[in-house]
């Protein structure tokens, strides 16, 4: 098993916490030979800290990119809402059964415009994440965003969703009130969106409760977020019989941003700070925005038909493939 997130991230904490020490007691020295070796030490740790990162991040695993999407600093939907977008005003409930707290959604602007946002949001202590039930969707969250999505649908909204999720609720209660329906029919409304819809994968992208609101005419992705028909722990369960053997079933899965963007499943992967999204969120915000932006404008000039059709391509060439002949390859 791969080391966690945090027992490869802890050098560089320490470091960190060392470098923030010495630039305090720079300031209070009032020797100037004193002051310019501490500044000198810290600069030198500088260096250290960011070798260490840079060497870490280019060589990370499939299954070491999973438990970075995880990572509880990395940056969430609304964090990304109230930097990105403005004025933004939430909705609540999907008029039949209830409301689902893992699935946030509501009217904003971005740079002037009103569009329409859907995600899930996860928690950064048990608390927050009890009460998002995990970013794990019941049956009421995907209706509520249908909802959404008619709605800006009816008002010529485009649509924004930020896609952060594990997977769907996998509940008894949620499979008495229809789970695999909710999903098929979330799919099925963006489908027949007539206005532009651009998804990011901004964390995990598990199972059908990321494709469920992922039905996107763009589907940008974020460079450690991942992608999966499974979580890697649910495939190695069913084919060996073992979550621990995630790290091997993440390696097959093909889940990382890179793969996914040669497979043709992503259009475009969004470059993360140096380091990741979580170690300078400004950065990856303004990146985000930038992305949803130019994706906007490139369906811009489209019209509702095009939009519609547009979509409807998109995910028929998806796993489309050629088969070569044995006398072709010999």
């Amino acid at each position: 098993m791969a080391k966690t997130w945090k027992e490869w991230e802890q050098p560089v904490l320490e470091l960190e916490q060392m470098i923030e020490r010495l630039e305090r007691a720079a300031q209070r020295e009032t020797d100037p030979a004193k002051r310019g070796a501490a500044e000198e030490k810290v600069q030198e740790l500088k260096q250290r800290r960011d070798t260490y990162v840079q060497l870490r991040y280019s060589r990370l695993t499939p299954w070491e990119e999973v438990l970075l999407a995880r990572a509880e600093t990395r940056p969430y939907l609304l964090d990304y809402v109230g930097t990105v977008f403005t004025d933004f005003t939430e909705l609540e409930g999907d008029r039949r059964y209830g409301s689902d707290r893992a699935m946030v959604g509501g009217p904003a602007f971005l740079d002037g415009r009103p569009v329409m946002i859907v995600g899930q949001q996860k928690g950064r202590n048990l608390q927050e994440r009890t009460f998002r039930n995990f970013a794990m969707s019941k049956p009421e969250g995907y209706r509520k965003a249908i909802r959404l999505f008619e709605m800006a649908d009816r008002f010529r909204m485009p649509v924004v969703t930020l896609v952060d999720t594990p997977a769907a609720d996998p509940g008894v209660e949620s499979e008495g009130r229809g789970i695999a329906e909710a999903i098929a029919a979330s799919m099925l409304a963006m489908f027949g969106l007539r206005v532009p819809v651009v998804s990011v994968l901004i964390g995990e992208g598990g199972s059908g409760g990321a494709i469920a609101i992922a039905v996107a005419n763009k589907v940008l992705m974020l460079e450690h977020a991942i992608y999966s028909v499974i979580p890697p722990e649910g495939c190695a369960a069913i084919l060996w019989r073992d979550p621990s053997k995630g790290p091997e079933a993440a390696a097959a899965l093909g889940l990382t941003s890179s793969s996914a963007l040669e497979l043709g499943i992503v259009d475009k992967v969004l470059p993360e700070p140096f380091g990741g999204a979580h170690r300078n969120f400004a950065e990856a915000a303004a990146t985000v925005k930038t992305g949803i932006l130019e994706a906007l404008s490139e369906l811009g000039p489209m019209s509702p038909d095009e939009i519609k059709r547009h979509r409807y391509d998109r995910f028929r060439k998806a796993g489309s493939f050629e088969e070569a002949s044995r006398a072709a390859v010999r």
